[in-house]
């Protein structure tokens, strides 16, 4: 009792680290969302300042246009002058009097303008004056005029060099092939005007994406405004301790909000940027067209139609690059319902004067064999407790004064078990006391025996000696009477249990809530170790083999392992419930891949049918998604309700032999079989404590046979039903009580392994098929 003193005392002192450590936590993360509100609001800044220097940048865009429009209108007003002033120019150019003007050039022939004139005989009659600082003011060159040589007209067109020549440039152009000005003109228009279609075509569909775009930006908006109201609203009823969660929801809110905004705000600037391109450049080309075809509007002709070679092979993001789903999933009955009873006061009706034990155990036992003794609590009155938590003390006093070391186990229904073992024979003294104070007929008078033969061939008759396939009728085991007490007449201990593995700790063969158990046809054991985000396998035998798995959120990883099975690859599979998705690995725990990320909101039961399909139990979702093993999906069916083809809190899942899936419904208290379409075959099971009832099942397994074993959680025992449903038998667990077991299956020497949760262990019982 010290022992077990001590290890409360360290039990406590680490709860309350625990504690001191959730409450750091706590701080961190509320400072954490301040600090994540600061960068939401710096960023909100960021974007309203980046909105006003995008409309400046609007505004200065217009502008220039309008500058355009107007050195465009400029430049048709010069085309108009010279077109009526270059008849008498060309006149000119005859005259012999040279047209002069200041500058560093020599005098050609023309004759100067009156405004030219004055400076030219300035020039003349200045001592300073030299030919070299004048120059001729030459006239405009002509429609057609050679770029290369003055006063020459071009009349062919390199295509090698893609440029004008006349026949002064025609020799240095010898080997090049040349064709008539008038024909390259016009293949260069046929070309300019066949780019702008291209690009003109692309604007109704870039016009229709942007506004698509926008709307879908919108309605991102619009639900991350109602999201929030729920939000706010949700939490309106609930106590401080939950605004942690709130904080969570809503700073997730936000940085997903963030993020796909992102995105599409982006998109749209891009498609507005990339429109204005084409605009721009377009109304250019249009404008150039507008005008007469000749050398001068040559380059810029060429150099619009590289730029609109490039406008219409651009790649602008048409399609959406994101989506404006943002769904709110928030279930508050049952937490509505947890605060509801959140604290109670634990007390019971006990008293040691009417309370009794029972059980071969209470009288005689074998040397080291385990011996159990059942105590029943009853108040005053002599009517039976049916709640636990009572103050139960007992102690075997052996003849040399010591004391021999039991447990006494709980049943949480006003029962209580205390198991021993007694290392050496003699008379001893077993004291039970309530309160600290004996119970009915303590202490009592022990005695040890050495086991014999007929001992032994007596406890192989005890045995039970039908097979769960065949009907008979059931019994609740005696932790769970609650009647009249009554002395057994068989030793409790002589059950179906073969060997249990494990304790609570992070060490191998250590467990911290165990959950889904798979067994391999190779003579291997696999447990989802759920807390310790590992998975440990061991021989059918018990004997730790290794384990695999690191705690984190990247592929490989394992943030609460819930569900395993083996694949008949030889592949490992692991639901992994806060992850949401199935994880993959090599029978030597090496990572392979994943699958459901993305669809999966909670998978906590795996396995796999007579085809290799992997069937996931979305716990969350109420829903039966089933996999390829590459990850694509073949078909789900489930929604949450209590209807046939409705799930609440769906747990793990087996496939018979007609490959039909079994599924435990957990807040159903049922079991359901549907076909590998999702039609229900079969349903079995209700809310209570009597045969063929549950209280929440959990683990579920098929034998050869097609029976269907079932461990049920709330009521701490396992069921066997044959494969219409009807009750059979249960596995006997008296000797050593179940606490909460979880996931269920049958080894390759058939035999039943489940995870017993509450006790941080895993069992393997005797399973006659």
């Amino acid at each position: 009792m010290q022992n077990d003193y001590e290890v409360m005392q360290n039990d406590y002192e680490v709860m309350q680290n625990d504690y001191d450590v959730m409450q750091n936590d706590y701080e961190g993360m509320q400072y954490d969302y301040k600090v994540m509100q600061n960068d939401y609001k710096v960023m909100q800044n960021d974007y309203e300042v980046m909105q006003h220097d995008y409309k400046g940048m609007q505004n200065d865009y217009e502008v220039m246009q309008n500058d355009y429009k107007g050195m465009q209108n400029d430049y048709k007003v010069m085309q108009n002058d010279r077109d009526i002033k270059l008849p008498q120019i060309q006149k000119d150019q005859k005259a012999p009097s040279p047209w002069l003007q200041c500058g560093k050039r020599g005098v050609f022939g023309g004759s100067p303008p009156p405004g030219c004139r004055s400076q030219m005989e300035a020039h003349q009659h200045s001592p300073d004056s030299s030919s070299e600082e004048c120059t001729v003011l030459e006239a405009p060159p002509g429609k057609n005029a050679c770029p290369q040589h003055a006063g020459k007209v071009a009349e062919l067109y390199c295509s090698a060099c893609e440029c004008a020549l006349c026949e002064d440039c025609v020799p240095g152009h010898q080997e090049h092939p040349k064709v008539p000005l008038s024909q390259a003109l016009e293949q260069h228009r046929s070309s300019l005007q066949e780019k702008l279609g291209a690009v003109q075509n692309r604007l109704p569909q870039i016009s229709d994406s942007l506004s698509f775009i926008k709307e879908i930006l919108q309605q991102l908006t619009n639900q991350r405004a109602s999201i929030e109201e729920d939000i706010q609203s949700s939490f309106e009823d609930l106590h401080k301790q939950l605004d942690v969660r709130k904080s969570v929801l809503l700073m997730e809110l936000e940085v997903t909000y963030g993020l796909k905004q992102k995105v599409l705000q982006a998109q749209v600037d891009s498609l507005a940027r990339g429109e204005g391109d084409l605009m721009a450049s377009c109304t250019e080309t249009e404008e150039a067209l507008a005008g007469e075809a000749c050398v001068a509007s040559l380059q810029l002709e060429q150099e619009l139609q590289e730029r609109l070679g490039e406008l219409v092979g651009l790649g602008l993001p048409c399609q959406p690059e994101e989506n404006d789903q943002l769904d709110l999933l928030m279930e508050t009955d049952g937490l509505r319902k947890s605060i509801h009873n959140l604290g109670t006061i634990v007390t019971t009706s006990a008293v040691a004067s009417q309370s009794e034990a029972m059980g071969a155990g209470l009288e005689q036992c074998i040397v080291g064999l385990p011996a159990s003794v059942t105590i029943v609590t009853r108040d005053k009155s002599g009517g039976a407790c049916k709640s636990g938590n009572a103050i139960l003390s007992a102690e075997v006093f052996t003849p040399d004064g010591s004391i021999v070391d039991g447990e006494i186990l709980d049943h949480k229904n006003g029962t209580y078990e205390f198991v021993y073992t007694v290392p050496k024979e003699g008379d001893f003294s077993l004291a039970l006391r309530l309160y600290d104070q004996h119970i009915k007929g303590s202490p009592f008078k022990l005695t040890v025996n050495r086991a014999t033969p007929s001992t032994g061939s007596s406890e192989g008759a005890k045995r039970r000696g039908k097979s769960p396939g065949q009907k008979k009728k059931g019994s609740k085991r005696a932790s769970s009477a609650l009647g009249t007490p009554r002395r057994k007449t068989q030793n409790p201990i002589e059950d179906d249990l073969i060997f249990r593995i494990g304790t609570k700790g992070r060490n191998k063969g250590e467990f911290t809530n165990l959950q889904g158990v798979a067994a391999s046809s190779s003579g291997r054991i696999l447990i989802a170790d759920s807390n310790n985000q590992c998975v440990q396998i061991f021989s059918n035998e018990g004997e730790f083999k290794s384990r695999f798995g690191v705690r984190g959120r990247s592929p490989g990883q394992m943030q609460r392992p819930t569900g395993v099975a083996v694949h008949p690859s030889g592949d490992i599979i692991i639901a992994d419930y806060d992850n949401k998705w199935v994880s993959i690995f090599s029978s030597e725990g090496k990572f392979k891949g994943k699958l459901g990320s993305g669809r999966l909101m909670g998978p906590k039961g795996v396995s796999v049918d007579q085809n290799g399909h992997v069937i996931v139990v979305d716990n969350k979702a109420c829903t039966v998604f089933i996999f390829q093993p590459t990850g694509k999906l073949i078909t789900k069916f489930g929604s949450r309700g209590t209807g046939d083809k409705q799930f609440a809190g769906p747990h793990f899942a087996a496939v018979n032999k007609n490959n039909e899936i079994i599924v435990t419904d957990f807040h159903n208290h049922s079991v359901k079989v549907f076909t590998p379409e999702g039609e229900l075959v079969l349903k079995f099971g209700s809310n209570g404590e009597g045969n063929g009832q549950f209280n929440a099942p959990t683990g579920v397994a098929v034998d050869i046979n097609g029976n269907i074993i079932v461990a049920d959680w709330g009521n701490s025992r396992i069921q066997v039903f044959d494969g219409s449903g009807s009750f059979l038998s249960y596995i006997n667990t008296s000797a050593d009580p179940l606490y909460g077991p979880q996931g269920l299956s049958l080894t390759s020497d058939g035999h039943v392994v489940v995870a017993d949760s509450g006790n941080h262990c895993f069992k393997v019982y005797r399973y006659l098929q």
